[in-house]
């Protein structure tokens, strides 16, 4: 277990591809019972579990890679196409011996475990919302979308289960310094930003150039891309409480990307309406 920042990208990046990487304890626990049954497994239900933990659905993207040959032109960018390919069995053999996100981190203690659970819920409900946006603007392929809201910040979740504690003093620095930004904080913290290591990742693990394109917040001037951007900000925003002064931003932006008004933004996510007067632009 780590206690401090690596020198470069590529130590981090040499650290995350020599070990293998945790998956959340439901994974590994449904995955056991699913192995007990090949014959029963549904390729369905299997792509669904694991596009609820974003460890395991990296891990899963990064493996099917070598294996689609030259005869498979385009990338393999879902889930439930790397599952047909590599074929139940195979599949099964290849993810037989994994370990937890919650055994890694535990013993550097409980708010360490509470810290990486924390951000990985953020991403799962990114994802949702992400694939819930998809399917209201008929998305060409939803779950391509879900996959990149749930991978946005991998680098993240992947530093806080190998380095917890300095995942806790990124939060700490965080607290202590409100108006800072997340990206500023890292930069003194690791030397770097997470994205600076999740381009790297990508690129090392050979990510479909797709996902690569939609994780990137600097392409966000593309509806799919801003659909990923705005899911992750919007999970992040609401991650303690509905009172963020960024959330009213988030609303607008949102309806724009779906053409509906903010608080329609708001009742699709199931808060109280705005008073009248905020509701149709006005000072209050």
């Amino acid at each position: 277990m780590l206690d401090h920042a690596l020198p470069d990208i590529d130590s981090w990046t040499l650290l995350f591809s020599n070990n293998g990487l945790p998956v959340l304890r439901i994974t590994k626990r449904r995955l056991d019972e699913m192995r007990a049954d090949l014959d029963r497994v549904d390729a369905r239900e299997l792509a669904h579990l694991i596009l609820q933990d974003p460890i395991m659905t990296v891990r899963v993207l990064a493996y099917i890679q070598p294996l689609r040959g030259r005869a498979l032109q385009r990338d393999i960018t879902t889930i439930a196409s790397a599952v047909m390919m590599a074929g139940i069995e195979p599949f099964f053999h290849r993810f037989s011996e994994l370990f937890t996100v919650e055994d890694q981190v535990r013993e550097a203690g409980p708010q360490a475990l509470l810290g990486v659970l924390q951000v990985i819920r953020r991403a799962q409900r990114a994802a949702d919302y992400a694939q819930e946006w998809a399917i209201w603007r008929h998305d060409i392929n939803m779950e391509e979308v879900r996959i990149a809201a749930l991978l946005h910040d991998l680098a993240e979740i992947l530093v806080w289960c190998s380095a917890p504690k300095l995942g806790l003093a990124l939060q700490e620095k965080l607290k202590t310094h409100p108006g800072m930004r997340s990206a500023d904080a890292q930069q003194q913290l690791l030397g770097f930003t997470f994205l600076d290591i999740q381009r790297e990742l990508c690129r090392v693990w050979h990510l479909p150039e797709l996902l690569r394109t939609l994780i990137d917040d600097d392409n966000a001037d593309q509806p799919r891309v801003k659909n990923v951007a705005l899911a992750v900000r919007l999970a992040r925003h609401s991650s303690h409480d509905w009172d963020d002064p960024a959330l009213p931003d988030d609303y607008a932006e949102i309806g724009e990307l779906l053409h509906i008004t903010p608080e329609a933004v708001r009742q699709r996510l199931g808060l109280t309406p705005m008073p009248a007067r905020e509701a149709d632009g006005q000072e209050p």
